[in-house]
């Protein structure tokens, strides 16, 4: 069970959410299926046409959106006069609340990976009227110990490459919050510091995260670059904006929130999240998710017993 055959979009727009910001959407697939949403990851990917084919074009309203800051939205973050005070985990909420009832949806399919997890289960915890299911992958929960762990913890495993990461840090910056420190350099006025520091968070990612090379191919991109790495380090510098308590996570600690919510969480076995046991203890947590283990996968949606599970989740969800 594969992919669905590309598909293009039926409608599309800019959606006004306030601040200054507009928000890129589409839609896809049957204008009378069964909604549902794309989160992606970053933060500050954007949405791309891949993961449309996820899902049934003859069954699902499918909706992607470019969350603020980034993709098709506009400003965006990789310009420095961009205000990102009002780029937060409450924001995105918010658009997204105000994107379904501008396309006239009740409620409908969330599916994210990555950050998309983080958002698409905080989401479900605070509008769990606006969610029917859950399907995600490469599950994170946001929480200050795993943002430890990206930027610190994995140095043991990639000593070579976190040299060089820590490297480029004021020496007085190296021993706290490294996100933090990042997103203060990008947030320099001189340009160079800025373009500098946005270079070596990627790098460090691409150390940390093997992915396919159309993955690490898009870091080339000046723009994306610092968009990217700007969004990141602000959200993993700031508690992923989810509040105190978050050390050991605020979104494990409301999965009881998720009650009557069904949900398929899809992880690979060599996701370096799984060093935590986030997936399976959010899991243990929420009775009605079901957890699929992909042998021999990492942090990755083209690996193909990811994408048949996914698929698979999709298509009996369809059924509901």
């Amino acid at each position: 069970m594969g992919l669905y055959p590309e598909i293009e979009p039926y409608d599309h727009g800019m959606l006004d959410v306030g601040d200054g910001n507009l928000v890129y959407w589409e839609t896809c697939g049957n204008p009378h299926g069964k909604p549902a949403v794309v989160l992606h990851g970053g933060p500050g990917s954007g949405c791309s046409p891949y993961s449309r084919r996820f899902f049934d074009p003859a069954a699902y309203r499918i909706v992607l959106l470019d969350q603020r800051g980034c993709g098709r939205s506009t400003p965006h973050a990789s310009h420095y006069d961009t205000d990102m005070s009002v780029n937060t985990t409450t924001h995105q909420i918010a658009d997204l609340e105000l994107l379904r009832r501008h396309l006239g949806i009740e409620r409908w399919l969330v599916r994210g990976a990555s950050w998309g997890s983080v958002l698409g289960l905080r989401y479900a915890q605070t509008h769990p009227e606006a969610v029917s299911e859950l399907v995600l992958t490469c599950v994170a929960s946001g929480s200050n110990a795993e943002v430890a762990l990206l930027t610190r913890g994995l140095g043991k495993f990639f000593p070579e490459a976190f040299e060089r990461f820590v490297g480029e840090l004021p020496v007085g910056e190296r021993d706290g919050n490294l996100a933090a420190a990042y997103n203060r350099l990008i947030e320099s006025p001189d340009r160079a510091v800025r373009e500098r520091a946005a270079r070596a968070w990627t790098d460090w990612e691409t150390a940390i995260i093997p992915a396919p090379p159309r993955s690490e191919e898009r870091y080339d991109d000046p723009e994306f670059r610092m968009c990217f790495a700007r969004t990141v380090t602000h959200y993993f510098g700031n508690d992923h904006f989810l509040g105190e308590g978050n050390d050991e996570g605020v979104v494990l600690r409301d999965a009881h929130l998720l009650k009557g919510i069904p949900g398929t969480l899809v992880q690979g076995s060599l996701d370096f999240g799984n060093l935590l046991g986030i997936v399976w203890r959010l899991q243990q947590a929420w009775p009605e998710s079901e957890l699929v283990i992909v042998d021999e996968a990492g942090h990755d949606l083209s690996v193909p017993g990811v994408v048949e599970a996914l698929v698979a989740a999709t298509d009996k969800y369809a059924r509901r």
